[in-house]
């Protein structure tokens, strides 16, 4: 009896797991992403434009303009890599693209990790009223670091 208990908790705990991860490996759970957003912090401008999901990816570019100067530039792209999704960032431009795995996904909050890069070892994604919010962070020299942004939604096209 003792056997069947424990086998039927087993089978509860692995059906109850099921759906998260067939959640975390579709890229379609983030279409929430969608759109392009646009916010400012003084003299800084920041943009992030992300298409629909679609051929299982989404493409995403962010853009920082200060002083009416473009300073900073990144491309991005989320898809699913052997069933889970990958945030795939490539600052300036620059290849390879760097990969940060998913974390956690619920909801509209979704956290892409990967420890072994210098800096930022995660990427946060989540909506916040309509707003979209981001957040990296991780540690510089043995001190956590982090920078946060929200955007509203634009009518700027992608």
């Amino acid at each position: 009896m003792k056997q069947l208990a424990t086998g039927i908790l087993l089978l509860a705990m692995v059906q109850a797991a099921v759906p998260v991860r067939a959640q975390s490996s579709s890229v379609t759970a983030l279409a929430w992403m969608a759109g392009s957003w646009a916010g400012s912090d003084g003299r800084v401008e920041h943009e992030e434009h992300w298409t629909a999901p679609k051929g299982g990816a989404m493409v995403g570019m962010h853009r920082t303009i200060r002083d009416g100067r473009m300073v900073e530039f990144e491309f991005l792209r989320i898809e699913a890599q052997q069933g889970t999704l990958v945030y795939l960032s490539m600052p300036g431009g620059r290849s390879p693209a760097t990969p940060f795995t998913v974390k956690s996904l619920e909801g509209e909050r979704v956290v892409f990790e990967n420890a072994a890069h210098d800096f930022p070892q995660r990427v946060i994604y989540w909506k916040e009223g309509n707003d979209l919010r981001a957040r990296i962070e991780g540690t510089i020299a043995g001190q956590d670091r982090s920078t946060e942004w929200r955007w509203t939604r634009s009518s700027l096209a992608p």
